[in-house]
């Protein structure tokens, strides 16, 4: 089993510490549903093993893929921010292993404890912004204007 460093490095040893002992393993067959996009976001993972797709519901389509996360990876970001609901769904590519964490006993910690809370937010924010850069160079993959320097 990794580390979970991905995700975990922006924070110190101790907040490390603090955050794992909130968590408990488990384990996801390949193809089954962590999450649907709109559902309460009560819950939220750090991938130990295998991968799970990120994905969008279109109406009338199996559910494109927008990203895909391995090991060390943040799994759910929603359930840090109000009203607390996922912004995209989640399955598994393959047989996954992972660190499951309860959000709100997580945010009560943030709560009590501000260094934390900060760090942590802190290391949510940054998986974001590299989520967001992520979808923006794929999106100008798919619809800007054509390489190779014609117009």
């Amino acid at each position: 089993m990794t580390t979970s460093a991905g995700f975990l490095t922006g924070l110190t040893e101790p907040q490390r510490g603090q955050l794992l002992a909130l968590a408990e393993t488990v384990r996801f067959p390949s193809g089954a549903r962590i999450f649907d996009e709109g559902e309460l976001a009560e819950r939220f993972w750090i991938a130990e093993e295998g991968s799970v797709a990120l994905d969008v519901h279109v109406p009338g389509q199996s559910p494109p893929i927008v990203e895909t996360l391995g090991p060390g990876d943040l799994v759910g970001w929603s359930w840090l921010f109000p009203p607390y609901r996922w912004h995209l769904g989640a399955r598994t590519l393959s047989p996954v292993t992972a660190r499951q964490f309860d959000a709100a006993a997580v945010r009560d910690r943030c709560a009590r404890d501000p260094d934390f809370g900060h760090a942590l937010t802190c290391a949510v924010g940054s998986v974001i912004g590299r989520r967001l850069r992520g979808a923006r160079a794929r999106l100008l993959d798919l619809y800007g204007p054509p390489r190779g320097g014609g117009r």
